[in-house]
């Protein structure tokens, strides 16, 4: 699983300065240091709806409805070094479907011996997580949990054909391991294109401000609503960024609804979504 792999996307001499910018898969997050925010589910059915809520409160409604369907992903691989073992990584993934099934970016799981999800942020329950589905292409992956003795709170998917630049945006993940947080900006751009891990190009991509590093790779880019209108995947990074993975640099791409419904349908022939 190539965790740093990176793709140049602009690279210009000025005055006899190179100036470089990269964008890279989000890699999932190494650290070893958590921490648990509480995500009470207990919200009005109509509160979204409200023309009244203030930034604040649409932004911990949001957060509050979302964060359940959230969950952290741990992959762990052989490991390359010297002394040989495993590493292990972590990321975020999208519960799609009571059934058990969970979205996340391909780059998250790929190559992994044994993947674990975990709900409700730290002290939630776990389960071994089984592949059922890769689009590598699209830098998707389709996972499958057992749903026993689990509650699931799927989420709701919008229409990325709808989103204007200037609207709001919310991205909740694991950065870093700090698991279930939420970060607020705005829809910067539309219709950029990213390279994925494979090579391919991915179009129609969604670009954000709001908070991305690593670790909320495969997890939700939200609207105002509270739906899913993309799956956060990659930053743009100084190529001498912190600790040689990228950090936040206010310029984030979320592959988009329209390309990940797609994906859905063909990765499990037909995955049942809430929109």
């Amino acid at each position: 699983m190539n965790r740093r792999a990176a793709t140049s996307l602009l690279s210009a001499a000025l005055g006899g300065l190179v100036a470089a910018i990269i964008v890279v898969a989000i890699a999932p997050a190494d650290s070893s240091t958590t921490r648990t925010v509480s995500a009470s589910t207990g919200v009005a059915a109509n509160a979204l709806a409200s023309d009244e809520l203030t930034h604040e409160t649409l932004a911990h409604t949001i957060y509050e409805r979302a964060a359940p369907g959230v969950v952290s992903i741990l992959a762990s691989t052989p490991s390359t070094g010297l002394f040989g073992g495993t590493q292990s990584d972590s990321g975020s993934g999208i519960i799609v479907s009571a059934r058990g099934l969970i979205l996340t970016n391909n780059h998250v799981v790929s190559g992994a011996t044994r993947i674990t999800v975990q709900f409700g942020g730290s002290g939630g329950p776990t389960r071994l997580a089984r592949i059922v589905g890769v689009d590598a292409s699209d830098d998707l992956a389709l996972l499958s949990v057992t749903r026993a003795g689990l509650t699931l709170s799927p989420l709701r998917f919008g229409s990325s054909a709808g989103v204007r630049v200037g609207d709001p945006a919310f991205a909740i993940g694991n950065p870093y391991t700090f698991d279930q947080t939420l970060t607020v900006g705005v829809i910067s751009a539309l219709n950029r294109t990213i390279t994925s891990p494979d090579g391919a190009s991915i179009t129609g991509v969604i670009q954000t401000d709001a908070a991305l590093n690593p670790g909320n790779s495969g997890g939700p880019l939200l609207d105002s609503a509270g739906r899913v209108i993309g799956v956060n995947s990659q930053i743009a990074t100084d190529p001498s960024g912190f600790a040689q993975q990228g950090s936040n640099s206010g310029i984030g791409f979320a592959i988009p609804s329209s390309t990940v419904l797609t994906d859905l349908a063909s990765l499990d022939h037909g995955a049942a979504v809430n929109r």
